[in-house]
């Protein structure tokens, strides 16, 4: 309604204007003096009209001065020229002296005086009926197209492409497409060996590892036609519209053959049957059937496959995996070291670093990174850059990115008492001094006394290399670091004092205490045996619960294991610290100093710790 109230506004005041132009227009090359006819009487009393040309209701009136403008004189409509000179007394001799020419009015001015009273209004109501019809085809057109499909189609000779050069590391995933890009340029030399190319390629990977540019890569490298789009945009509100528009997709992808359909978050439609609250009738099922028909249904040397992203491989329907469908998994982990400094490097492809920024350095500084970590990384350190009115990227805005991605900006403009102040150094003193002289715990980089995104100060610890598996002793050793905060406010200021600093601490102890009693069987006493199942429940807007696989006299088992780590942990940590209060004091005093103390100071101030240690029996 708005659109059309909007055209008939522009419609309406256009034809307003031509009529204006029109009204005011001169088709003459001299306009005449308009005046009234006791001006034309007077005149031709004065024996000073040479002519009269009467057209219509219009008297054009030719005067005997040289130089003398005409006279335009408007009559009566319907009145002849002889009945107005009675009726003003004009003698008939005078009017013979004059030369009268009666003519029919011609020319576009005849034309417009004649056409124009019932022409606009017509006009205007072509207009409208031209506009109304315009707006109700559009509605048909949507409500036809409703169904099709929403994909987006990338192009062979796109200028942004990506290839499989643009895709850092993941050279085992690589490796696994190559096969489908061979097929893609050259099917023939498959289906003559009687070779059948999966139909369906499933990119399984946490969040940011780059799945959908593996995907992008593959329709790149193949040079082939490439419809992505989104799980979630084939549900809609109405029942059968996310079957039809999977219908479309495939029919486009059939028609441009040899074509990559991409799929992204998979998981949106891909799920379990039988869960929902509509049962088989439900829209996303029905969508989900229809994907599972079509990959059955069309020719698998077509040229046409499938690649779907997920990073919940785990809540997808059966049917999906099955040979014949989704029959070809690729994972995609979180890069190493190695992947990370080429996937730095490619990201730091147009962006001026100094000469002090390592990006070997940057990859050692980021373990469990994702590829969009990384580039958030640079990208936050460039922007620093800027906001600092520098020409290049120096490594204290790369470092400083690193902390900011991992725990939010930093807070100096918070106001805190001199004894909030002191009560955060103890406690983030406690976390770096148990992390220093505990074996498993990884080196601590920096401590610091500026809040941080939630936190009221922080501790970094990061491993000097990829860890990819975590022992019982490493458990152990992080869970007395975790702690550490707590047992030193406990022990500074006593049990009245205590704050609710360590509760986020808390918390990650006894999440890490119970995955080690339930998960990872680390418990003596329950054995090795894994308790509580994750289950999707997705009944009545519940989210993921645990299914109790058993008893409750286990249970209780299971809080005493709990409780049993973190008091063992609680142990560890008082014992550490009553032994290196010295240092923690001294510690706390460089904090309330400086507020931020980098890797290289710690060390100073700590002395000689197990990592230390370690590195020289190395």
């Amino acid at each position: 309604m708005k659109n059309l109230f909007k055209n008939f506004i522009i419609v309406f005041f256009t034809l307003l204007l031509v009529a204006a132009l029109l009204s005011t227009a001169n088709f003459g090359s001299e306009k005449p003096e308009q005046v009234g006819i006791t001006r034309l009487v007077q005149e031709i009393n004065n024996e000073s009209v040479e002519g009269i040309e009467v057209r219509g209701d219009l008297l054009i009136v030719d005067l005997k001065e040289e130089g003398a403008l005409d006279l335009e004189v408007k009559k009566e409509f319907g009145q002849s020229f002889s009945e107005l000179m009675d009726n003003y007394g004009i003698e008939g001799a005078k009017l013979a002296q004059i030369d009268v020419q009666v003519k029919e009015e011609t020319g576009a001015r005849f034309w417009i005086s004649v056409l124009a009273p019932w022409l606009l209004p017509l006009l205007l109501f072509i207009g409208l009926i031209y506009f109304f019809s315009r707006q109700v085809q559009g509605a048909n057109s949507k409500a036809m197209g409703f169904g099709q499909s929403q994909a987006k189609q990338a192009k062979p000779d796109d200028k942004e492409k990506k290839t499989l050069k643009d895709v850092a590391g993941a050279k085992e995933a690589k490796n696994e497409v190559l096969e489908i890009v061979d097929f893609l340029k050259d099917p023939k030399k498959f289906t003559d060996m009687g070779a059948k190319i999966p139909k369906g390629l499933l990119l399984m990977g946490p969040p940011g590892t780059g799945k959908t540019l593996m995907a992008k890569a593959i329709a790149g490298e193949a040079q082939v036609p490439f419809f992505h789009i989104s799980g979630s945009e084939f549900v809609e509100m109405f029942v059968g519209v996310g079957a039809s528009r999977v219908r479309d997709l495939f029919n486009k992808a059939k028609k441009t053959a040899p074509a990559i359909i991409f799929i992204d978050e998979m998981d949106a439609v891909g799920r379990k049957r039988g869960a929902g609250l509509g049962g088989s009738h439900d829209e996303r099922e029905q969508t989900l059937n229809q994907i599972l028909v079509e990959m059955d249904g069309f020719d698998p040397n077509l040229g046409v496959i499938v690649i779907a992203a997920t990073n919940r491989p785990d809540v997808l329907d059966s049917a999906l995996l099955r040979p014949g469908r989704f029959d070809r998994r690729v994972v995609i982990d979180m890069p190493d070291i190695n992947d990370r400094e080429e996937i730095l490097t490619i990201h730091a492809f147009n962006k001026p670093l100094a000469k002090d920024v390592s990006i070997r350095k940057v990859a050692e500084r980021t373990p469990g990174f994702s590829g969009a970590d990384l580039a958030n990384i640079l990208n936050e350190a460039a922007i620093l850059a800027v906001r600092c009115d520098k020409k290049k990227i120096d490594e204290d805005e790369v470092l400083e990115s690193i902390e900011k991605v991992l725990l939010g900006p930093e807070k100096k403009s918070r106001v805190m008492t001199e004894h909030d102040r002191e009560m955060t150094a103890y406690h983030e003193a406690g976390h770096a001094v148990v992390g220093h002289f505990l074996k498993e715990c990884d080196p601590v980089r920096k401590v610091s006394i500026i809040g941080r995104g939630m936190a009221g100060g922080y501790t970094l610890s990061m491993p000097d290399k990829d860890e990819r598996y975590k022992t019982l002793a490493k458990f152990k050793d992080d869970l007395a670091m975790i702690l550490g905060g707590y047992v030193t406010e406990r022990m500074v200021y006593g049990d009245a004092q205590l704050s609710t600093g360590p509760s986020s601490d808390l918390k990650k102890a006894t999440q890490m205490a119970r995955s080690m009693v339930l998960r990872y069987g680390m418990s003596e006493k329950l054995g090795p045996r894994q308790y509580g199942e994750n289950e999707e429940l997705i009944f009545l807007a519940q989210e993921i619960h645990d299914k109790k696989n058993y008893s409750e006299k286990t249970a209780e088992l299971i809080d005493e294991e709990i409780n049993h780590f973190l008091l063992e942990a609680k142990k560890q940590a008082e014992h550490i610290i009553t032994k290196h209060k010295k240092q923690m004091d001294e510690l706390v005093q460089v904090l309330l100093k400086q507020e931020t103390v980098e890797e290289d100071k710690f060390k100073e101030v700590m002395g000689e710790g197990v990592h230390e240690v370690k590195e020289e029996t190395n």
